[in-house]
């Protein structure tokens, strides 16, 4: 199991342990985080913008060039941005930490 900590934008942290193979985005709808992934994973959007924390940045896979394009878009986006539909939870971990950040730009308005 992973214990990811989702640290909201007033600071509050919530952790919830995932399966190794688990991708973020789902892992952040289920625990009811402000997450919208409209795209689906196709990254047409950028409505599952996190910000990695410095630390676990390191951790994942490089941002494929249309993930960067993507995060172009973003409201708030940081050098430790990615979208949570690109980040699948790996193994090797023991945690991962993702802020979620000030503003966002979703179809639900949240």
């Amino acid at each position: 199991m992973i214990r990811v900590r989702f640290i909201a934008t007033d600071g509050s942290v919530r952790e919830v342990m995932a399966n190794p193979g688990d991708r973020l985005l789902d892992v952040a709808q289920a625990d009811g985080q402000p997450l919208e992934g409209t795209c689906e994973g196709q990254m047409a959007c950028s409505t599952c913008h996190v910000i990695v924390d410095a630390d676990d940045f390191a951790k994942l896979k490089p941002a494929r060039e249309e993930e960067e394009d993507m995060l172009d878009l973003a409201m708030g986006a940081t050098r430790n941005s990615r979208l949570a539909c690109q980040i699948w939870l790996d193994g090797a971990w023991e945690s991962l930490t993702v802020k979620m950040p000030r503003e966002t730009r979703n179809m639900q308005g949240r």
